[in-house]
């Protein structure tokens, strides 16, 4: 009888021992031998991989975990973050999952660094490379320098960089340029150059074995943040010292501080060197980029050369550059800075109309309200009626609040630079019953004003308050409050002792042992715990008893004080004080607050 072997075996190798095709019935074999003989055997069949034992289980996959705390990261939900990982460690205690590794913890540490609460960093560092952690590596090291020079918690970060250096650390990551450069940026971040140049100075052998213009990159954007942008220009002559070759950031860097300093012409100098060094070296990674160009027309909008602008536009658009949103967006803002509304409105056309086959290109809410601006101020009110309306479906992103809220005021102020004020004004009633506060000297207030001038106080929509219960030509003795009603306070007291009286009064008089007001404290005077009240008090203005209410008003707002003090007539001339002149009462802006009524209340109360 002849025995065939079957296809998805391979054959066996030549044995001078001849195996038994089964085994013997009386003895079963057990599973576990099977399965270890069989893996031990040499006659594995190709392309097969051992099984794990059933005894030990795969390292779980925590890639969801991570993306979830990157995802988290993004929000600054840092309290969700840490209890979604000490979730994962339960579960895996309990032999259902879960777990953690150094790369969710590294996560969880540039949350924490994100999110600006640097102990926790380091609780969870010195956690991480214990005797019960998963350990540290470079990225752990890179993140809590990082985050203890944000906090410019420098001799901290210091004495890791010395702890690294003496190989004494956990992990030993080892010093290594990308290291320093990582805590370098973060000290630039901070606006402290005196310890970035320091670090340099220290670890200068460590940064210099790359010999990579990453770092004087670094130190060129540290200068642009210190309010010395030239100085970036002293680094670009110590790489040519060292015989490195700028690359495309370094000219970037350059030119934005030239940009920064108003030194237009040294940016157009820049940039033909660019353009002449990548020629020479065949280096197309060395021409200019979207960032180059857009550097260059920030600039020339604030300088308002539009010629240049045009011929920035005209060579960008000739050349193999890939524009995307923001370089549309820098011509049109340039040609805005200009005044060439034509200008503008062609560049949004064109996006617009190239934004039907690439989405990416749909311009943002910025640009339909500098062109609102734009139409508002020569008062075409059509045309920012018409932006208006298709900035909500054809603009891409969330639209704000301060958006949608300086839609409404550009859209009030072409109705009244175009006269029409029926128009304004009912524009002007939304914005006001859909606002607080607004400051009279913003867009809105200024445009709020016009309107109010030019439709009187009986049509105003911003609801004035009157004073039915007063007259203004009364005396203001008629109306103030009596002086010890106004319970004053002694001169000579600590403010610590009677801070709580200031969370209620917004002003306090003061008085000697005589009787006699020696001055006025206000609330937001008070930033000295420690001092005495006399210290900080303002000097008391004082009116005699029949002065009409109509002039301490306007004294009270032409002076910013909330308080004046009430005297005896005869006893002084308006705005000088005498100690013999014992107060009578006083009167402040709360009190008048009092008698105020809004103009809708009384409309209401007739009307009954």
């Amino acid at each position: 009888m002849m025995l065939i072997r079957p296809r998805f075996l391979s054959p066996s190798p030549p044995s001078s021992r001849r195996e038994p095709l089964l085994p013997a019935l009386s003895q079963p074999p057990e599973p576990s031998r099977i399965f270890s003989s069989s893996y031990s055997s040499s006659a594995r069949p190709p392309g097969r991989q051992p099984r794990p034992p059933p005894n030990k289980r795969p390292p779980p996959n925590l890639r969801r975990l991570t993306a979830r705390i990157v995802d988290l990261t993004r929000r600054k939900q840092l309290a969700q973050i840490m209890a979604e990982v000490e979730a994962s460690k339960r579960r895996a205690r309990s032999g259902r999952g879960g777990g953690i590794n150094i790369i969710v913890m590294n996560a969880v540490l540039e949350a924490c660094v994100s999110c600006g609460d640097v102990d926790l960093a380091v609780e969870l560092f010195e956690e991480m490379r214990g005797p019960t952690g998963c350990g540290v590596d470079s990225v752990s090291y890179g993140i809590l320098l990082k985050g203890l020079g944000l906090a410019r918690r420098i001799d901290e970060a210091f004495e890791i960089l010395e702890s690294i250096e003496k190989d004494t650390t956990a992990g030993s990551p080892g010093l290594s340029p990308h290291l320093i450069c990582g805590f370098l940026n973060a000290l630039i971040e901070a606006g402290d150059m005196r310890r970035a140049n320091a670090l340099v100075a220290r670890f200068r052998q460590v940064l210099y074995e790359g010999h990579s213009v990453l770092l004087y990159n670094l130190l060129m954007k540290g200068y642009i943040k210190s309010n010395f942008p030239l100085g970036a220009l002293t680094v670009k002559d110590e790489i040519l010292r060292q015989g490195l070759k700028p690359d495309r950031l370094t000219y970037n860097t350059i030119i934005f501080a030239c940009v920064k300093s108003a030194e237009i012409e040294k940016a157009f100098q820049f940039l033909n060197d660019m353009k002449d060094e990548a020629k020479r070296d065949d280096n197309p990674e060395l021409l200019p980029d979207a960032v180059t160009y857009t550097t260059l027309l920030k600039g020339l909008g604030n300088s308002r050369d539009l010629y240049s602008v045009l011929k920035i536009v005209v060579e960008m658009k000739s050349s193999l550059l890939s524009i995307d949103r923001t370089a549309y967006t820098a011509m049109a803002d340039a040609f805005l800075a200009c005044g060439s509304i034509d200008g503008a409105l062609c560049i949004f056309g064109e996006i617009i109309k190239q934004a039907g086959n690439n989405k990416d290109l749909r311009p943002k809410p910025h640009l339909y309200l500098s062109i609102m601006r734009a139409f508002a101020t020569i008062g075409d009110f059509d045309m920012v009626k018409r932006l208006n309306k298709r900035m909500w479906p054809d603009s891409v992103g969330s639209i704000s609040h301060s958006a949608k809220q300086e839609a409404d005021e550009l859209l009030m102020e072409a109705a009244i630079n175009n006269n029409q004020i029926d128009v304004a004004r009912g524009l002007l009633r939304r914005i006001v019953n859909g606002k607080e506060h607004f400051s009279w000297t913003s867009r809105v207030g200024l445009v709020a004003l016009k309107v109010e001038t030019l439709s009187g106080f009986t049509n105003s929509p911003l609801r004035p308050h009157v004073f039915p219960q007063i007259l203004l030509n009364d005396p203001v003795e008629k109306y103030m409050l009596p002086f010890r009603e106004s319970r004053p306070l002694c001169g000579d007291l600590i403010l610590e002792n009677v801070v709580m009286r200031f969370l209620k009064d917004s002003v306090v008089p003061l008085v000697n042992d005589w009787g006699t007001c020696t001055g006025i404290v206000h609330r937001h005077d008070c930033t000295e715990l420690d001092a005495p009240l006399l210290s900080i008090a303002r000097p008391p203005l004082c009116v005699p008893s029949s002065t009409s209410l109509e002039h301490v008003i306007d004294l009270l707002l032409r002076e910013k004080t909330e308080m004046v003090i009430v005297v005896k007539s005869g006893n002084m001339y308006e705005g000088s004080y005498t100690s013999s002149s014992r107060p009578l009462g006083v009167f402040s802006l709360a009190l008048l607050s009092k008698f105020t009524t809004n103009t809708s209340d009384t409309h209401d109360a007739r009307a009954l």
